[in-house]
């Protein structure tokens, strides 16, 4: 008999999984249906701020493979359509058709949930109001563009986060006056307040008024009922538009009420072929799940997509009768503002501090080219390693452009479970348009091999 697989969520886990299984069996063997509550499959949200910004020209530049690629791939996938209810004992999901309302029941064998995140927004007074805004979606970033008119001057973005200093940043580019607000001591708060600081010089510098410790609490509305300012626990910052960056969380509500197993964070448990933990037949993955992190051994949410697609390709090939799995992450991260990079992977001292671990830390300042070679550009480095055994825990970078990239030989070295001393030892490239003789990584790598008696006096 052929099987049928039902996937929630078209997008890069939900797509991904679908795809990689339909190229493992064929149509006679697996018949697959995916349902997507949106317009929309397989695009790029993360580069929502970059099209806003305007730096990506088209909508369409972010969608990586349309819903007829889809169909003609053999997979019967129905937009516009969301999933209400999940009957896990009796293999079956509710889905109602939003354009008419038709309630259906629709079978299936096995089950793909990949119904991303959703993000935060507070039950405040005109955070509902229209020229408030998420960037979540395809369908949200086009209805911000369309609020980008002539009459608008200033932007409020609230909160400091990734999203939110990529919002902040294409607010800029698109000649507006940026405030962003938020309550933390220093913006980008995965990192450490010492180099948050950094982020924030650098924010002022280009412009954008950071308002650090504040707690935005309402939008103030004018006559036509749009913002004209958003009122926080330190004052009140004008506004023609609201963009708000409080970050997202698992969207999970369905596999709650179906009885799935949830982490601490609300995300969805698999083991490491991604099969939802106590089910034989249900499959997650992408910003529904949490992770495992391989640094300090607990499980966190983490919203991205190239986690998203990872996961999308193990569910897939175990469908499709192969053997994958996803041992997990080393919570790595990098974005911009305008010139400015910023980077992450491991722990910070919060998080080091959370894991029970027992760290040191050292801050190095760099060039990222060699110094004498023209255009050369400030860094800084901030890496924590374990005491006693040496091992690296964290890297994080703030620097001019060729700084953050850097953030991958970390992140390998963390993957492997090396030490700051080995790490020292890595033979790195070297020319002086990309690095002076002695990388950045390894300056930093070998102060704190110093303090941990791993290198060098």
């Amino acid at each position: 008999m052929t099987e049928h697989l039902v996937v929630i969520g078209g997008d890069a886990a939900g797509m991904s999984a679908a795809s990689q299984a339909r190229r493992r069996r064929g149509v006679d063997d697996l018949r697959i249906t995916a349902f997507e509550r949106g317009s929309f499959t397989s695009y790029s949200a993360c580069g929502i701020p970059y099209w806003v910004g305007g730096e990506v020209a088209e909508q369409d530049a972010l969608i990586a493979r349309t819903p007829e690629q889809h169909r003609a791939n053999g997979i019967d996938l129905r937009l516009r359509t969301e999933v209400t209810e999940i009957d896990h004992a009796g293999r079956r999901v509710l889905t109602r058709q939003l354009e008419t309302g038709t309630e259906q029941w629709t079978d299936y064998d096995q089950l793909v949930v990949a119904t991303g995140a959703e993000p935060v927004r507070p039950a405040l007074p005109g955070f509902d109001a229209p020229g408030v805004h998420g960037v979540q979606t395809l369908d949200e970033g086009a209805a911000l563009i369309d609020t980008l008119h002539e009459d608008v001057r200033t932007a409020v973005v609230v909160g400091g986060g990734y999203i939110g200093i990529e919002v902040a940043e294409a607010m800029l580019l698109r000649g507006l006056r940026v405030t962003l607000v938020h309550r933390s001591a220093e913006p980008m708060p995965a990192l450490d307040p010492d180099l948050g600081r950094l982020v924030r010089l650098g924010m002022d510098k280009l412009g954008i008024e950071v308002v650090p410790g504040a707690e935005a609490v309402e939008v103030l509305l004018g006559p036509d009922g749009r913002p004209r300012a958003v009122r926080s626990t330190v004052g009140e910052h004008p506004a023609d538009v609201v963009v708000l960056g409080l970050g997202v969380r698992p969207r999970t509500g369905l596999a709650r009420a179906a009885g799935l197993t949830l982490g601490a964070h609300g995300g969805l448990l698999t083991d490491e072929t991604m099969r939802v933990v106590g089910t034989d037949d249900v499959w997650a993955g992408g910003d529904c799940v949490e992770v495992l992190n391989l640094v300090s051994g607990a499980y966190q949410h983490v919203a991205l997509g190239t986690h998203a697609n990872k996961h999308g390709l193990v569910i897939g090939t175990n469908l499709g009768g192969g053997r994958a799995s996803f041992p997990g992450v080393v919570g790595t991260a990098i974005t911009k503002v305008c010139d400015l990079e910023i980077a992450r992977t491991g722990l910070n001292e919060r998080e080091a501090a959370a894991a029970g671990l027992r760290w040191t830390a050292a801050v190095i300042e760099s060039t990222a080219q060699a110094g004498y070679y023209p255009g050369a550009t400030m860094m800084t480095v901030k890496m924590l390693a374990e005491q006693g055994t040496g091992r690296l825990l964290g890297v994080q970078i703030v620097g001019g452009a060729g700084s953050a990239k850097r953030i991958d030989v970390a992140a390998v070295a963390l993957s492997c479970g090396l030490t700051v001393g080995q790490l020292i030892s890595l033979d790195l490239a070297y020319a002086p348009p990309f690095s002076p003789v002695w990388d950045p990584l390894l300056v930093a790598a070998r102060k704190v091999a110093r303090l941990v008696g791993q290198g060098p006096s």
